[in-house]
């Protein structure tokens, strides 16, 4: 079962980065305010990155990485992701 490691782009400019295996059901738990503390009040939120990865075990091992990555590296990776789905819809 696949599982996806994903960022979002709060209100106040800040990033979350998180896994799920379903990601629009998550994304609908962060904007009702039932999502991660950290996302609360930080609305509205948009999804500015998202991979699949096999399992759960793969999906945090990436969250580590992306959480290390510096702020500015985090936003290029998000803004080439962007970039490409802009050209895929």
């Amino acid at each position: 079962m696949p599982w996806f490691v994903y960022i979002l782009r709060c209100a106040d400019g800040t990033l979350y980065t998180g896994i799920t295996p379903d990601v629009e059901a998550r994304l609908e738990a962060h904007r009702k305010g039932t999502g991660a503390r950290y996302t609360r009040g930080r609305s509205p939120l948009t999804l500015a990155y998202c991979e699949e990865t096999p399992g759960r075990s793969e999906a945090l091992k990436r969250e580590w990485a992306l959480k290390r990555l510096s702020r500015s590296a985090k936003l290029a990776l998000c803004e080439a992701w962007e970039r490409v789905n802009m050209t895929l819809a």
